[in-house]
């Protein structure tokens, strides 16, 4: 296999969304969430390069942008979760081939 990297684009909004659920993921004990501590290595390295990425961690209205960025990214009321942005969007309903 080659050594490629993989790119994974998001919105500002899903970054900062992201960026915060891990941060409460990674305060918490992980190894009852994540049986393998070889997911720690990636799930550290992805919150750290969000970190980077986010201007805003340490601003003083940094909980109104969370809030506002997770208003946006919900789905309403009549939205479809199969119309959102890209044929790989996460559908809930969907079940992970990979999941216990």
């Amino acid at each position: 296999m080659k050594n490629t990297e993989i790119v994974i684009k998001l919105t500002p909004d899903e970054a900062l969304v992201l960026s915060d659920w891990l941060e409460q993921v990674q305060m918490t004990d992980l190894s009852q969430l994540v049986d393998d501590a070889a997911v720690w290595a990636p799930l550290h390295r992805i919150a750290g390069t969000l970190d980077k990425s986010l201007p805003g961690l340490f601003a003083d209205d940094y909980a109104e942008r969370l809030e506002a960025a997770r208003r946006r990214l919900r789905p309403g009321p009549n939205d479809d979760t199969n119309d959102h942005e890209g044929s790989d969007a996460w559908n809930p309903s969907r079940k992970c081939p990979t999941a216990r």
